[in-house]
């Protein structure tokens, strides 16, 4: 008698149902991104407001909408299937090489834990409260610099985070995120190869310059130096070349936003 078990129609209907909103939460975080790139543009334009360009702002201001409590909830269930997707199916290969079917582990798991992350963000504002991610990360910061042993952690998250950002860059270039995607033929495929590539290279150029900022922190002993992706942005906004500059990356993430937006039909899951 074989026991090799059948999928029931039930756990396939649960099995689809889990992957939707795993896609959903790609949308979730193309919106945050797209909000996060309008930010960015308003920064370069000089505006003064206490709003932080990164992910905790971009969850505030969606969660003070008229449907903010819902759409807060409801981003949390997203955002939690994909982060568990890709911590348990997005990781899985059948690449021949061994090196490589854990090098897609590794990746998988690290957009997990940062899904994961976001998701608890977005529970604190569904909770009814609020956090900074600026204030966050200098106060850990400011920890790490008491002692040698947390400068030198500091470093390491430094060049780890600078290194994903060049990561993100090359993908850009080399278009890489296809592999991830079923792109449209056509002009609608075109539109898609041109937001992502130009999208992944913004989000790189972020990541790289907060990367920098710790090591610099580390370096100077200045916690301050480190806060994260809006203090990495508000350190480009510095007239001319600086303005130019945000702009460009201000809308790189809008269309990085936009391309995961995409991405929730069009992935690979």
């Amino acid at each position: 008698m074989s026991t090799v078990s059948v999928p029931t129609a039930r756990s396939l209907v649960r099995t689809r149902r889990f992957r939707r909103m795993a896609r959903t939460g790609y949308t979730v975080n193309g919106l945050i991104h797209f909000i996060i790139g309008g930010f960015a543009i308003r920064l370069a334009f000089g505006d003064t407001s206490s709003q932080e360009a990164d992910p905790s702002g971009a969850i505030a201001r969606l969660a003070s909408g008229p449907v903010g409590l819902i759409f807060v909830w409801a981003a949390l269930g997203a955002l939690l299937s994909l982060g568990i997707w890709q911590l348990t199916r997005g990781g899985l290969s059948d690449n021949p090489s061994r090196l490589k079917r854990w090098g897609r582990r590794i990746a998988e798991s690290g957009k997990g834990l940062a899904s994961l992350t976001l998701a608890g963000t977005v529970l604190i504002f569904a909770l009814g409260g609020a956090t900074s991610s600026s204030e966050t990360t200098r106060d850990v910061n400011t920890a790490l610099l008491t002692t040698s042993t947390g400068v030198l952690i500091l470093v390491g998250v430094g060049l780890t985070v600078f290194g994903s950002g060049i990561g993100f860059i090359a993908i850009g270039i080399r278009r890489g995120f296809r592999k991830l995607i079923r792109i449209p033929t056509g002009r609608r495929g075109r539109i898609v190869l041109v937001l992502g590539a130009s999208g992944y290279i913004a989000k790189g150029i972020s990541l790289g310059i907060v990367g920098g900022t710790f090591v610099a922190a580390a370096v100077t002993g200045d916690a301050q130096q480190a806060s994260g992706l809006d203090g990495a942005l508000r350190l480009l906004a510095v007239p001319p070349l600086g303005t130019i500059a945000l702009v460009l990356v201000g809308i790189g993430l809008i269309n990085y936003g936009i391309f995961l937006v995409t991405r929730a039909k069009l992935a690979r899951l």
